[in-house]
């Protein structure tokens, strides 16, 4: 570049460097070269680092393409991988990180020669995705995002899906999740007050259109069928969800299953527990299957309440019930560690009441 030659030049070496071949075939002719990393998990996954965006060969630099996907054309000066992530350092300080490259680790198969493909996913950590617990923060608050908060899943497709399903079992078999084809729209509390778009995060959307696709199961049960749902108060600009939640799930191994057009794919994968939190599996475990309980008794208590109403029978009962089950539930589920006896003395009285309700007793 300071001797007026802008054309990229990358070399390979194949005998310890006694003879040299020039690599850089798909790169833009004027795309001066700062940087080429190997990924240390993968023989022949590299990229490489531009005047303007990073390049990823998957054939040891036989041939080249564009990653930059949304990243402005900035200055590439220096890169790392780091476990599944790729670390980019730019001109002036900045960095960007992408987020579980596995998917590019697979491409050596060629998995997007086929109808559809379910790539293997990588190992999930179980994180809140806000730990605020005052104010929102100032949308013009300097801030990046996080990691998404979840289990990164990816897929690929050759062609549109007709019908497209993708559900999370655990390692019982028993389903957790269920997400279908298009938008999987959330309850909307907005009815219900003022909230401004762009603090809300939007609804899940399970793509059936062709090419690689990314999709983030939050680590939890659907949402129980609660009396109201409210936005916290400590909302993040564009990430901020409705509460209540669904229970978030325990650590261990689970299995996500893609149905596309009738061919099913499975791929298993871990869930662990956030490493700063020193509660151990079994009381995350025992935490996770409380507060399961009342969400299946918020679930139960509302399908009575709709059965009271068509009878024309009185609902407050009903309705108080489901308000101290939602809020016993968010108390289990608000931090990582096992409840108080108290809480969970309450919990199964509160559970025992709604059985002898729905028994008519």
């Amino acid at each position: 570049m300071r001797l007026d030659d802008l054309r990229p030049h990358i070399y390979r070496t194949r005998d310890g460097g006694k003879s040299w071949t020039r690599i850089v075939t798909g790169i833009d002719s004027g795309a001066t070269i700062n940087v080429v990393r190997e990924d240390p998990k993968r023989r022949g996954l590299l990229f490489a680092g531009s005047e303007t965006q990073v390049w990823v060969s998957f054939n040891d630099g036989d041939s080249w393409e564009s990653l930059r996907v949304n990243m402005p054309a900035t200055s590439i000066r220096d890169l790392v991988i780091k476990d599944d992530d790729l670390v980019i350092g730019t001109h002036g300080r900045g960095f960007w990180i992408l987020d579980d490259i596995t998917p590019l680790r697979e491409m050596a198969t060629n998995p997007t020669a086929k109808r559809a493909h379910l790539f293997t996913p990588q190992l999930a950590t179980r994180v809140r995705y806000s730990m605020y617990t005052d104010t929102p923060l100032p949308p013009d608050e300097p801030r990046a995002l996080n990691p998404p908060d979840g289990a990164i899943l990816h897929y690929h497709l050759a062609s549109p899906a007709s019908t497209l399903t993708l559900e999370i079992l655990d390692a019982a078999g028993t389903l957790v999740r269920t997400y279908t084809k298009g938008v999987n729209p959330d309850p909307d509390p907005r009815a219900e007050g003022h909230w401004p778009d762009w603090w809300i995060r939007p609804s899940p959307v399970l793509s059936a259109d062709p090419g690689l696709h990314r999709f983030v199961w939050d680590l939890r049960y659907p949402r129980p069928k609660a009396l109201s749902f409210s936005f916290p108060i400590s909302a993040i600009p564009g990430q901020t969800v409705h509460e209540p939640l669904g229970t978030l799930v325990a650590p261990g191994r689970y299995t996500v299953r893609l149905t596309v057009d009738g061919q099913v794919m499975t791929q298993s994968f871990t869930v662990r527990a956030d490493p700063r939190v020193t509660t151990s599996v079994l009381d995350l475990r025992a935490q996770s299957a409380l507060s399961w309980r009342l969400w299946d008794g918020i679930n139960r208590a509302s399908d009575g309440l709709a059965a009271a109403r068509s009878r024309n029978q009185p609902t407050q009962p009903w309705t108080q019930l489901m308000q101290r089950l939602t809020q016993l539930m968010q108390t289990v589920d608000d931090a990582d560690r096992l409840p108080t006896k108290a809480v969970r003395d309450a919990s199964l009285k509160l559970l025992a009441d709604l059985d002898r309700m729905l028994a008519g007793r």
